[in-house]
């Protein structure tokens, strides 16, 4: 696969991924809202506003197929 095709599909799986999370984080915050302290929605939205980016890494390797070594 050529390297305009790895990141036209990687780009296209990371728009989708971060349209998945969202729509999950939001509505496991929603679900949460009513049984939490407001303090405990503000540190599960700053954790699930960070750890989006964990699973991308090697999604990006990928991407650059070989460009760039570690």
């Amino acid at each position: 696969m050529g390297s305009r095709a790895r990141k036209a599909l990687g780009c296209a799986a990371l728009l989708a991924y971060l349209a998945l999370y969202t729509a999950a984080a939001a509505a496991i915050g929603v679900a949460l809202a009513p049984s939490l302290p407001a303090w405990a929605l503000l540190v599960y939205f700053a954790i699930a506003g960070l750890v989006w980016v964990i699973p991308l890494k090697p999604m990006f390797r990928w991407m650059r197929g070989g460009e760039l070594q570690d």
